[in-house]
């Protein structure tokens, strides 16, 4: 028998027991809204048989893992309804921008509004016919061999020199697909799903609700720019050649990996360089904000766009707002009474504007090292002076928040956004989202130049998201330019040091469901050596040998 405790209440079933036989037992649970249960720290689908005792939590839409799998079901149904209105059609799914997912059909003739409205109303009509959706786990042979009958290059790419040897496939009347996560056992519980033409190119938005009840999606919300530097990072990847992850473990596999960093580290390298000559055309600029979530790599950012500023005969001096922090009684604490290092109210704005206000008038400042030992700014000398060929460098998460530099004309402010956009997928069907990365990235650097492990980084990770919802994203289409710090090749490289790290995770970790599904996502990438990494590289803030700085 195993015991399941769901409310306080424990329950009793066969071992094998079919988790959705549970839940109609137990009769306590959202049914129409259910997508998934957690037990302890793993989760399962309905179909799944529970061979294991522990805590049951229901997963609706409003859990990560619930989101995607409502998603994941979302776009089976549209694979569906497409190819059965548009015979032969591809379907791609590329980048999240705001709460929606880009979508294309590739069909003959262009994709048109009346095409788009035909698909909504072919996916509501799989949804009412409450079609059981099938889970089928297959050894990677037999999956290549229905891979190869639907014409799936791009799965037969990525699974075929893959280390798995089972592979867990949906199907849903005649289509077979395999996501990166799971998808629900029956179209019947996709109750909400939108389908918006895209402005900025031929596909659409496929949006999903994020309430517990699946009821409500929220507007979408244009990001223009935002959107460009999507676009622009598609054309980089026709240049170097690489869109999903199986089309770069062919690179690795076939030695041309070398040739492909380096286009993707010149591109950066050029666009650093743009953003350059943009600040020394600007000649009233002499204050440079950078700010951008975590991991973007905006400490290496800075040192290499410095270099470029310096090319140009401008002189760059970095000011650091963590210097400016308030004394540390005076510190706003949030909701759980912690101190809140991240609001803009820890910052002693006063002291720091004036302090620019001197910069730029050409006197000479005592700029103060704050002391986090004591809580409190010391003054030791740390004299600055802006020659007139100078520009102040300031990087931080509020840099785009107009109240940090309250008392500095706009004229003077030149702002850059920074994250890592990623647009490589996994295959046509499953992207890999930006947060993802930068979280790999994180806990990288985090073990390898602070000493905490995985498990405190991912711990940390949901607090991290919080701030940078309330204080950096808000904010981000203010800058006056957007740099993509991701790198098509950098999860080669991180996913030796990731591993590494994962296996030190226990099942009784809470954050264990969270290392399984990065795990399958890392698992099917091909390592690359990481003496290829050039040593100005932004990857090398995460991994060390950075010839900016040691660690």
């Amino acid at each position: 028998m195993i015991k399941l405790t769901y409310k306080n209440k424990d329950y009793e079933f066969d071992t094998g027991t079919r988790l959705s036989d549970i839940v109609n037992e137990i009769n306590d649970f959202k049914k129409d809204f259910l997508l998934l249960c957690k037990i302890d720290n793993i989760y399962h689908d309905l179909r799944d048989k529970i061979e294991i005792s522990g805590k049951l939590t229901p997963i609706y839409c409003n859990d990560g893992e619930g989101k995607r799998t409502y998603l994941n079901t979302t776009l089976l149904i549209l694979i569906k309804a497409a190819n059965e209105l548009f015979p032969k059609c591809k379907v791609y799914f590329e980048y999240t921008i705001g709460n929606g997912l880009y979508a294309e059909v590739s069909k003959k003739g262009e994709l048109t509004q009346e095409d788009i409205d035909k698909l909504i109303a072919k996916m509501n009509e799989l949804v009412l016919k409450a079609s059981d959706i099938r889970k089928v786990s297959l050894t990677i042979g037999e999956a290549l061999k229905i891979f190869k009958k639907y014409n799936m290059v791009d799965k037969i790419k990525l699974y075929k020199n893959s280390n798995l040897q089972y592979i867990n496939l949906y199907e849903l009347d005649g289509t077979y697909d395999a996501f990166n996560g799971f998808v629900a056992a029956n179209t019947s519980i996709i109750k909400t799903f939108s389908l918006i033409k895209y402005k900025y190119k031929s596909g659409f938005l496929v949006l999903v609700p994020n309430d517990e009840d699946a009821s409500y999606i929220a507007p979408f919300i244009d990001y223009p720019k935002l959107s460009q530097v999507f676009l622009e990072s598609e054309k980089w990847q026709r240049i170097i050649g690489v869109s999903t992850t199986g089309e770069l473990n062919e690179k690795i596999n076939n030695k041309s990996i070398t040739n492909i960093i380096r286009i993707n580290e010149a591109l950066h390298e050029k666009k650093i360089a743009q953003i350059a000559d943009m600040i020394k055309e600007r000649k009233s600029v002499k204050v440079i904000l950078i700010a951008g979530p975590s991991s973007s790599g905006k400490t290496t950012f800075s040192k290499r766009l410095s270099v470029q500023i310096m090319v140009n005969g401008q002189i760059p001096i970095y000011l650091g707002t963590d210097d400016y922090f308030v004394e540390r009684e005076k510190t706003p604490r949030d909701e759980n009474g912690e101190y809140d290092f991240e609001s803009l109210d820890a910052l002693d704005i006063d002291l720091f504007n004036k302090d620019l206000t001197d910069l730029l008038n050409g006197k000479e400042v005592d700029i103060p090292t704050f002391n986090f030992l004591l809580g409190k700014k010391e003054w030791t000398g740390n004299k600055v002076k802006l020659p007139p060929n100078g520009v102040l460098i300031i990087e931080g998460i509020h840099g785009l928040n107009d109240d940090l530099t309250i008392s500095i004309p706009k004229e003077n402010k030149f702002k850059i956004y920074i994250s890592a956009l990623t647009q490589l997928n996994l295959d046509d069907h499953n992207r890999i989202a930006s947060t993802d990365v930068r979280i790999i990235r994180r806990m990288v650097r985090d073990f390898l130049s602070r000493g905490y492990d995985a498990e405190q980084t991912l711990l940390r990770w949901s607090s991290v998201k919080k701030g940078e919802e309330k204080n950096i994203f808000i904010y981000q289409e203010n800058a006056d330019v957007m740099f993509n710090s991701s790198l098509v090749y950098e999860i080669g490289v991180l996913n030796m040091f990731a591993l590494a790290q994962f296996n030190t995770i226990s099942e009784e970790s809470s954050v264990y469901s969270e290392v399984l599904r990065l795990k399958s996502i890392i698992n099917l990438f091909q390592d690359i050596p990481v003496d290829m990494v050039p040593d100005n590289s932004l990857l090398r803030e995460f991994i060390g040998g950075s010839i900016f700085y040691n660690y």
